[in-house]
């Protein structure tokens, strides 16, 4: 020990994974699991894996993440099943690339099995304690410092710090140093980073109230149940969890908004009270009031919390008004007439860092050994900080043993898109995954998660044998049911079959594959036919989306060679991009304003994604 400083080596380690949020315990399991000594501080162990905000995992494009997470052998699908009160297949009535897996999860007893699983992993240490500096030699990480003054000496840090970095929560002019839901913030480290080299600046987020259950009129909500014949998020469970508690959807109306636009002037976020920039996909309900005004009503979700609470979230209305303010704003909606407030909604304001400056592996590069992932890299929500923790925490890893790193393409992953995004183009916003950012999404399915990317985490040491050998099995018989479905079907059979759906009789034979591409459901064909039935759901769902994507899969495929010829092309100066259909409102919005000469230029203006300049192409060869 250091009589002078205080200063003591309070544990050696290999790598320090700092904040145990969704990133940082991705990254910390990802590092011991491939044998590298890891500490894990957290400002709080009640904090770990914590979910700060909605009590749910997955959603648009978050569920595909999951999936990938899982099949790489991450840990958040498997605890997801494990804590699901219920669990959903959105957007059913698009097409497979679109359809994600939604939970809605235990809030508590997630945090208590991430933090059984991690207490109980080999070569981690968890310590409760703040990060205050991160010491370096020549360009290369060699320690952490705590504010307590102690060492830890290691060659790896991966900061997973959240929105704990001079977190501020704002409700109304009320505004106070603090973490989410009460935690303490981190106030040392930020100082560290910027000596660093980091570009730091400020985000915002926000939640909504949580109410007492027992004072809701579920009677005036219409109930939502959970799914039952759907598959789970991870690969290494046959069955999705039972449904053990329903949520409900209720609405705002013209008096709810009446309340908000007669108090607008009190709303931190139009008062001058809040400067920093919030998402754009998860506004608080200010906002959506004041820029769709049009809308006579909004949605409002109510998800149970847990099984051991009676709080209950109220998805939608995110707000930093006033407390007396959401008081009457609540009581305004159908439902919530008579509604306790156990926990007013507010703003939080966060640092985060300039993404630009770290490589695709996540490394900082300005300094050797320094990682991020998470929030602090400018992402929103629990999946994308889960994916940046593994792909951070595995590359810190392969590096110590010396191995090539793990950068996963556009076309391989949506962490790939995700990573690539940051690290490419940037965000001024928080940054939410959604499939319209990935340009091969119909590649890029929940259902093939594990085909793309198991093989690769076993490389890296990630994925283990159990789990390989449980894939592998599941390719085998996906291979064979593939073959089987090619098998010409008896020219009576097809006809008579293919006539109860009004087709014509085939001018030659069909096989079991050429009648699926008639849209005509796997599971009426097992039924009608007798065959198939020897194979599981996962197996028959992703044999027969393959089938029927085969010709969209080859035309994307085509059109993305195209958009790469046509990448550096002319674009007029005069064009008019908000008549253009197909452009999504962010991508109108930033082209109108920044006027790009190229496509080239307009694909690197961040909120342009792939997707939008395929459609500014195809716009271009019309004319």
């Amino acid at each position: 020990m250091n009589e002078t400083t205080n200063e003591f080596i309070e544990y050696t380690a290999e790598a320090v994974v700092v904040g145990a949020g969704h990133a940082g315990c991705e990254a910390a399991l990802a590092l011991t699991r491939t044998g590298i000594k890891t500490a894990l501080l957290t400002l709080n162990l009640d904090s770990i894996a914590f979910l700060p905000c909605n009590p749910s995992i997955g959603g648009t494009a978050k569920g595909h993440l999951v999936r990938e997470i899982d099949a790489l052998g991450g840990e958040m699908g498997i605890i997801a099943d494990k804590t699901a009160l219920q669990i959903r297949m959105l957007n059913v009535g698009k097409g497979a690339a679109v359809q994600s897996l939604r939970a809605q999860s235990d809030k508590n007893a997630y945090h208590r099995e991430m933090k059984r699983v991690l207490e109980n992993t080999k070569n981690l240490r968890i310590i409760q304690a703040e990060a205050a500096e991160i010491l370096t030699e020549n360009g290369k990480c060699t320690g952490v410092k705590t504010t307590y003054g102690g060492i830890i000496p290691c060659k790896a840090v991966i900061l997973c710090t959240g929105v704990y970095l001079n977190g501020e929560t704002i409700t109304g002019h009320v505004v106070q140093k603090s973490g989410p839901n009460g935690f303490a913030p981190a106030t040392h480290l930020t100082e560290s980073l910027i000596k660093l080299g980091f570009q730091v600046r400020r985000f915002k987020t926000g939640t909504p109230a949580r109410l007492d259950g027992r004072t809701i009129d579920y009677s005036k909500c219409e109930i939502q149940n959970g799914d039952e014949d759907i598959y789970p998020f991870s690969f290494m469970h046959d069955v999705a969890p039972k449904s053990k508690l329903p949520c409900y959807l209720t609405y705002t109306n013209l008096k709810t908004h009446e309340i908000i636009l007669d108090n607008l002037e009190r709303s931190p976020l139009y008062n001058g009270t809040i400067l920093s920039t919030g998402p754009r996909y998860c506004p608080s309900i200010e906002t959506k009031v004041v820029r769709f005004k049009d809308k006579e009503r909004h949605q409002i979700f109510l998800e149970p919390e847990g099984e051991d609470t009676l709080e209950v979230y109220a998805q939608g209305l995110s707000t930093s008004m006033p407390h007396d303010v959401q008081r009457a704003m609540y009581s305004s909606v159908a439902g919530l007439e008579n509604a306790d407030i156990v926990r007013y909604g507010y703003a939080i304001e966060y640092d985060c860092i300039d993404t630009l400056d770290v490589l695709p592996t996540l490394e900082f590069k300005k300094v050797e050994g320094v990682y991020t992932a998470g929030q602090i890299n400018g992402t929103s929500g629990y999946e994308e900080a889960a994916a940046q923790g593994l792909i951070a925490g595995l590359n810190a890893s392969l590096k110590l043993r010396s191995l090539p790193p793990l950068i996963l393409r556009r076309d391989e992953a949506y962490i790939g898109v995700l990573i690539d995004d940051l690290v490419t183009k940037g965000t001024d916003e928080p940054y939410r995954m959604m499939t319209s950012r990935a340009e091969h999404r119909i590649c890029l399915r929940q259902d093939n998660a594990d085909f793309r990317l198991t093989e690769k985490g076993y490389a890296c040491g990630l994925v283990t044998k159990a789990r390989l050998e449980k894939y592998l099995a599941r390719k085998e018989k996906y291979e064979e049911l593939l073959a089987s479905l090619r098998t010409r079907v008896e020219h009576k059979a097809a006809t008579d079959f293919l006539k109860n759906y009004g087709y014509d009789e085939p001018s030659g034979s069909v096989s079991y594959a050429d009648i699926l591409k008639r849209t005509i459901p796997l599971k009426e064909v097992m039924d009608y036919f007798g065959v198939f039935s020897q194979y599981p759901k996962n197996v028959l769902e992703t044999a027969e989306i393959t089938v029927k994507y085969e010709g969209y899969l080859k035309q994307g495929l085509e059109m993305i060679e195209r958009a790469k010829k046509l990448e550096d092309k002319a674009l007029p100066p005069d064009i008019d991009y908000q008549s253009i259909a197909g452009l999504r409102l962010e991508a109108r919005e930033k082209l109108d304003r920044i006027r790009p000469l190229n496509l080239g230029q307009a694909g690197r203006i961040s909120g342009v994604n792939p997707a939008d300049i395929s459609v500014l192409m195809v716009w271009l060869s019309t004319r």
